[in-house]
Parts: C-alpha cells; sequence; structure tokens
C-alpha cells in the first residue's frame, strides 16, 4: 500500500506541534503531594501541586493589634457624626481605626474612605460602603458561627490589605453574542470558557443561581425512576461548576467534603462538608442583604459588564485555602467591636 507523503508530512508536522504546545504553554509537571485521607482502594486521597501549596503558605495574617482600653468615654459622644461603632470606647474605636487603615487603605491609609479635611464626610462612597461591611462583618460573627465558628472574619480576610478585594465576581453576561438572539448565534451554554465555573464551559451563571439565587443543588436522583428529587442534566452541570468554583477557591479536590463512594451520602461525608453547607448560605446572604442593596451606592467603573455590584463567592475568603489565612484566629483581638450584633 502506498502512503502519500501528505501523510508522512501531517504525521511530522502534528509531532513538532505537540512538542511545541508542550515546551512553550507554561505547564508544570508538578511534584505532587498526596495524602490518603479513607481507605485504601476507594479514592480517598488529597492531592496538591507543591508549588501551589509552597505559594499558599506566603499568605499571612496581619499583625496582632495592640492592647486597647474597654474604660473612658464612648466613641459616640467623641465623635458625634458616628453612625456605626459608637458603642466603644475612645481606644477601642481608634485602634479599630489605625487597624481599618491597615487592613483595607493600603497606602492610602485613612484617605481611602475618608475626606482629610473633615473626617467625619460621607461623601465618599468608601465610607458608605465600609459602613455597611462593619454592620456585615458583626453579622458574620455572630450569625454564622456554623461557617466561621470562633475563627471569625475581620475586613483583612477578604480584602488583604487592598481597597479592593481581589476575588470577587460578578455576574456573566452569558454566550450569547452581541447582536444575536436566543435562536441565532445561542450556544445553549456549552463550550464557552467561563472564568466563575473554573475556566471551563460549564454553565456560566452557576454563582448567580447558588449564591445569590436559591436553586436547589442536585447531581442525581435516587432512585433509577425518580419522583420527587428529580435532577435534569442542566442542573447536574451548574452543580458541577459550582463544585469546580468551590475547589479552585480552597485549593482542595473533591474528597475534601465528599465520599468518592457515594458523593451524595451525608452520613459518609467528611464534616467540612457541612461547613461548606452553611457556607453556601452565609455567601448567599451576604449577596443578598449587604452587597446588592449597594449597587447605586458604587460609581459605574466599579460594577460589573450587567451593572451588577462586586460579590462574594468561596474565594473571595478563602483565597486557595481550606482554611482563610491558614487558620489565623482573625477575631480574636477585636470581639468587642467586629464579634457583636450589627
Amino acid at each position: 500500500m502506498r502512503i502519500s507523503g501528505w501523510v508522512y508530512a501531517g504525521g511530522a508536522a502534528a509531532v513538532l506541534l505537540g512538542g511545541l504546545m508542550v515546551a512553550t504553554a507554561g505547564w508544570s509537571l508538578p511534584p505532587a503531594k498526596s495524602q490518603q485521607i479513607g481507605y485504601r482502594g476507594v479514592g480517598m486521597v488529597q492531592s496538591k501541586d507543591a508549588s501551589v501549596v509552597a505559594a499558599q503558605a506566603k499568605i499571612t495574617a496581619p499583625p496582632p493589634a495592640y492592647e486597647a482600653s474597654a474604660e473612658g468615654q464612648r466613641a459616640k459622644e467623641v465623635y458625634p457624626n458616628l453612625q456605626v461603632l459608637g458603642d466603644l470606647s475612645e481606644d477601642q474605636f481608634n485602634r479599630l481605626m489605625a487597624s481599618f487603615a491597615e487592613w483595607v487603605g493600603g497606602e492610602q491609609s485613612c484617605a481611602y474612605c475618608h475626606n482629610p479635611e473633615n473626617m467625619g464626610d460621607y461623601s465618599k462612597y468608601q465610607l458608605i460602603v465600609a459602613r455597611r461591611m462593619i454592620q456585615m462583618t458583626r453579622t458574620i460573627n455572630t450569625d454564622w458561627t456554623s461557617h466561621v465558628g470562633q475563627t471569625g472574619v475581620t475586613c483583612y480576610t477578604c480584602h488583604a490589605g487592598q481597597g479592593v478585594p481581589k476575588n470577587v465576581w460578578f455576574k456573566e453576561p452569558g454566550p450569547t453574542l452581541p447582536g444575536h438572539t436566543k435562536w441565532v448565534g445561542y450556544t445553549g451554554d456549552q463550550n464557552i470558557v467561563a472564568k466563575n465555573a473554573g475556566l471551563t464551559s460549564l454553565p456560566h451563571d452557576a454563582l448567580s443561581e447558588y449564591l445569590l439565587g436559591d436553586r436547589a443543588i442536585r447531581v442525581h436522583t435516587n432512585t433509577a425512576l425518580p419522583s420527587g428529587n428529580k435532577a435534569t442534566i442542566m442542573d447536574t452541570e451548574h452543580t458541577w461548576s459550582l463544585m469546580m468554583h468551590m475547589s479552585e477557591s480552597l485549593g482542595q479536590n473533591c474528597t475534601f467534603c465528599h465520599n468518592s463512594r457515594a458523593f451524595n451520602a451525608w452520613d459518609e461525608s467528611p464534616p467540612q462538608r457541612v461547613t461548606a453547607f452553611y457556607g453556601i448560605r452565609m455567601s448567599r446572604a451576604v449577596n443578598k442583604t449587604y452587597l446588592e442593596p449597594l449597587t447605586s451606592t458604587f460609581p459605574r467603573e466599579r460594577l460589573g459588564k450587567t451593572g451588577d455590584v462586586a460579590k462574594v463567592g468561596c474565594a473571595t475568603c478563602h483565597q486557595g485555602l481550606n482554611k482563610p489565612m491558614n487558620g489565623a484566629q482573625m477575631l480574636k483581638d477585636f470581639v468587642a467591636e467586629l464579634g457583636k450584633k450589627p
């Protein structure tokens, strides 16, 4: 049988192209670290890229706060224009303001939120947002201990010294191309790489569905001929999109929260699954109660492509770690300031 030279040329080109892809794509062949967390043979293994683990170890909490007396005048007596935190002592209030400058202000320090000419001036939108975020932080630390425990959160947990947290999300505009209709150029939510779905082609709007809306998380039904608990293919794909987000946000694979033998079985799952359950609901409550109502407060350049406000997801606090800030006790020095009901 005679084989055309074009076949040889094509084969050689394919080999060369494959070699170039491997050599130039920036891929890493990691020294993987794996830990068996279940019985042998059931796939309960945590695998991590050693270089990622090293990068995560560099994420650190802020230095501990200096001591502040709870005695003396209340802050609202010294600063009469206060709308939150007036119950603190003057010393506690000043310490918290100094911490805010470090946690959020960055190079601008106090001027990020305040008018230096009049610290009580509420004309800057950052100050209006900060006031609401203080109330949000107090709510998280008091109402959501089912997720944050006694570790708690502070502004630094999400902001890490930046005015805008690095890991927030906006609604995706969707896969339909501009000028096209649902019938012409519509992809059916398929084969479009989405940042909110871990750079996969899974549905792009899963975070809107689960961390803003209350769509039920479903992968499959419990019986061969289901009745009641029905799950469609689209339900499954949306759920997996959310799971991709959670996996990347915590730097863990599926077995961190699930038993590989029976993903849907709660009684066979690791305890982290319950913590994650409350984390989803906490994110949803924070987005609906505190962030979405602030949409009109932000300038247009701070909004997303669809005009929506930045929202929190698992990555906002976790930043690739299963415990934010590698488990640092964020609240312990600020219980009086941020550990009370708003």
